[in-house]
Parts: structure tokens; C-alpha cells; sequence
């Protein structure tokens, strides 16, 4: 196959590719055509290919100076411009989308001599499939609002700008934490919230209490449980849907703490990962089994966490704080107390925000064994659980708290058990 391929003239090849690349495009657009009048069309799949040959033998006669390539975009763009105000004066349509797709066609013989095979055929793909997302992009735009961009602003610009231009170097010589590695842990946090936020504002938007449950946990297993909680005393003939909700969302609480750990601190997920997949499949199947029981009262609930953004600066803020409070206290606890020390810090811990306090223990050199660091992650995660308990218990409704108690207890007690073998 090799030698095959090595006897074919590059020419041959470079002219298939622009070929089928154009009636690839021009089979789109003459698709996206069939629903609209063709009347003021400027082509479909031949002008297409006739458009992409045209640039391949203009641009293979002179390579160098590109005299005639030129002439021939001039000659298009004067085509294109008299299509489109044709357009405007008949049918009112202002849109240019098919002038670029005939501009990028005409383009792609430069693309196929110039630049590797992956990046012409990335740019056909990209190029059919927004043409063909017309409608769906359209939809989307209409439910986004003013906020919503800004809150993509903000994150491409704690993740994109701020995070590399920040130093790698430590702030006190006795730790390892540094402004780059603070940051990252800020954006990898805000990464997923932001994901879970996307998810449940639109793609399931008006989805039950098991899917607020799923997503919520991503973002925040505290804040769902104490939101499904009070639901559940408002809809106490759906109670046991919001406590296999609530159950759910500690398995994704396990699920983000497992995927931080393979991200900062890949050593400690291969040694731990096997308990905290145990955690997660008992977490779900618990839940599952609430939420089968109470099938029979189903009723969907739109999630009260959509609006919730995880952007907000004051988020950012606390978050700081807390990981760097974390950091010092956690440092001068070993260097005082030892591992002893720690343990008693990890409970205390857990009935705060553990998210700043294991991301510290994943990524901070504090010259304690790694089997010290996976005992303080899993009693912070016990404590933190008993902490949504006692929310879930005093919030909620007393119809839930025999499958509250039987969830959380099955969970920390497996949780103890781990402690013991680790």
C-alpha cells in the first residue's frame, strides 16, 4: 500500500482532495437549499467544485508569484458582490454566509499545498457542520442572554490570560504552592462548575430531581443537599425523590474528587482510586434503589441550581483565601502535631469547603508519606458527609430520613472500613 501511494503523482492527489473537499461543501449547501428558494442562489454542489478546481489550476500555474490566483479571488469577489446585492434589492437578505463558504472553497488548493492533510480536512468539517447547525445555532443564540457572555469572558480570562502569565515560583521558601499553581487549582475547580452549570442551564433545563441531583453534585454536593432538602419538606408526597437525588450527588462528589486527584497528584489516585471507585458505585446504587422505590411518585422538578454562576468574583475570592489559610495551617499542624495532627485537622476540615483543603493536600510537598495524605482525604470526606447528613436530617423532610440514614451510614461506614485498610 505504501509503494502504491509512493508512485502517485502529489499533483494527482492534491487535485482529488481539492475536488472532493468542494462538492463535499457544495453538497451542503445545495442541502441547506432544497428548504429555500434558489432563485438568488449563487450555487450548489457544481459552482462549488467549479469554484475549488478553479483556485487549484490558477494557484498550480503560477505558485510563486500568485498573480493569477489573485486575479481570480478579484474575479469571484466580484461575482459574490453582485449576487449579494442582488440579493438585498429582491429578496432582502442580507446574509453572507454562502460568499464565505465560496471564499473558503476557492482557498482550499493554498490550504491542501501549504498546510498538513489534517488541517484542510479539519476545515471542510468545520466548515459543513456550522453551515448545517444554521437552526440549532440559531436557537441557541436566542436563549443566551448578555450575562452569559460575560460569564464565558470571565472564564476564558482566568483560564486563557491570567493563569499563564502568573509565576511558577514559590511565595515563601518552606512550600511548594505558587501563584500559577494557586490559579490552576482555582481554574480546574471553576472548569468543572462551569460545566455542570452549561449542562443544566441548556441541555437539561427542565430536567427531574435525579438529574439535579447528577449535576448538581459536580458543582456543589453541600449546596444540592441543602436545596433538595428544603424541597423536600415543601413536596413531602415526593420526598424519597429528593433523598436518592441527594445520595446521587455524593457519587459525583466522589467522581470530582477522583478526577482532581488524577489531575494534581497522580501518584495518590493510583493508590486510591479502587476505594473511591467503590464509594461512587455504592453511591449510585443506593440512589438508584431510593429512586426506584419511589417511582410510582415521579415528578419532575426543575432544578433550582441553574442560575447559580460559578464565575462570580467573590467565589474566586473566598476560594483563595480558604486554599492559601489551608496551606499555612496545614503546613505548621505536621510541622507541630506530625500525621496526628493532620488527622485531627482532616476532620475539622470536613465541615467546611474540602475543596481548597484536598486540592492543598494534592498538590503541597509537606515531606509526609503518601498513605498519610489518602487517610486525611478520606476522613475529611467522612466528616464532610456527616456535615450534608445533619443538613439533610434538620432541612428535610421526616419522610426521607429513614433512607437519609441508611444512604449516608452505608456510605461513611464503607468510608471507615477504607480508613482501616489504607
Amino acid at each position: 500500500m505504501d509503494e502504491f501511494f509512493s508512485n502517485v503523482p502529489p499533483d494527482l492527489y492534491r487535485f482529488l482532495l481539492v475536488t472532493v473537499f468542494s462538492l463535499l461543501i457544495g453538497l451542503s449547501q445545495k442541502n441547506l437549499h432544497i428548504v429555500r428558494s434558489a432563485q438568488f442562489s449563487f450555487g450548489t454542489d457544481r459552482t462549488f467544485t467549479f469554484i475549488g478546481l478553479l483556485g487549484y489550476v490558477l494557484y498550480v500555474v503560477d505558485p510563486v508569484n500568485l498573480i493569477l490566483y489573485a486575479i481570480g479571488l478579484i474575479v469571484l469577489a466580484a461575482f459574490l458582490a453582485i449576487n449579494y446585492f442582488y440579493k438585498i434589492a429582491n429578496l432582502s437578505d442580507y446574509g453572507i454566509t454562502t460568499m464565505m463558504i465560496a471564499l473558503i472553497t476557492y482557498s482550499l488548493a493554498p490550504l491542501v499545498f501549504k498546510q498538513p492533510f489534517w488541517l484542510s480536512i479539519l476545515v471542510v468539517v468545520t466548515v459543513v457542520i456550522i453551515a448545517e447547525l444554521k437552526e440549532s445555532l440559531t436557537s441557541l443564540s436566542e436563549k443566551l442572554n448578555r450575562g452569559e457572555f460575560i460569564t464565558l469572558g470571565k472564564f476564558l480570562a482566568i483560564a486563557g490570560i491570567i493563569l499563564p502569565l502568573l509565576p511558577n515560583t514559590p511565595i515563601v521558601s518552606y512550600l511548594s504552592i505558587t501563584p500559577y499553581k494557586l490559579w490552576l487549582a482555582m481554574v480546574v475547580i471553576s472548569s468543572i462548575s462551569y460545566l455542570s452549570y452549561l449542562l443544566r442551564k441548556f441541555v437539561f433545563k427542565d430536567s427531574g430531581v435525579l438529574v439535579t441531583g447528577i449535576l448538581g453534585g459536580l458543582y456543589s454536593s453541600t449546596a444540592t443537599t441543602l436545596i433538595l432538602s428544603r424541597k423536600s419538606k415543601e413536596d413531602e408526597k415526593n420526598a424519597h425523590q429528593y433523598g436518592a437525588a441527594i445520595i446521587i450527588s455524593l457519587a459525583m462528589m466522589f467522581i470530582r474528587v477522583l478526577l482532581l486527584m488524577a489531575i494534581f497528584n497522580f501518584t495518590l489516585f493510583l493508590l486510591i482510586y479502587p476505594y473511591f471507585l467503590l464509594l461512587i458505585a455504592l453511591s449510585i446504587a443506593l440512589g438508584l434503589f431510593f429512586w426506584y422505590k419511589a417511582r410510582h411518585t415521579v415528578k419532575e422538578v426543575k432544578s433550582e441550581l441553574t442560575d447559580k454562576n460559578p464565575l462570580e468574583f467573590k467565589v474566586a475570592i473566598i476560594f483563595t483565601l480558604l486554599y492559601l489559610g489551608f496551606t499555612f495551617l496545614t503546613y505548621f499542624t505536621i510541622r507541630t502535631f506530625g500525621t496526628g495532627g493532620l488527622n485531627t485537622l482532616s476532620y475539622m476540615v470536613g465541615f467546611t469547603d474540602i475543596d481548597p483543603f484536598l486540592l492543598n493536600l494534592f498538590q503541597g510537598k509537606f515531606l509526609i508519606g503518601t498513605d498519610a495524605i489518602a487517610l486525611a482525604i478520606m476522613q475529611a470526606i467522612i466528616s464532610n458527609n456527616v456535615l450534608k447528613y445533619i443538613y439533610a436530617l434538620s432541612l428535610g423532610s421526616k419522610y426521607n430520613r429513614l433512607n437519609l440514614t441508611i444512604g449516608f451510614g452505608a456510605i461513611v461506614f464503607v468510608n471507615l472500613i477504607i480508613i482501616f485498610l489504607i
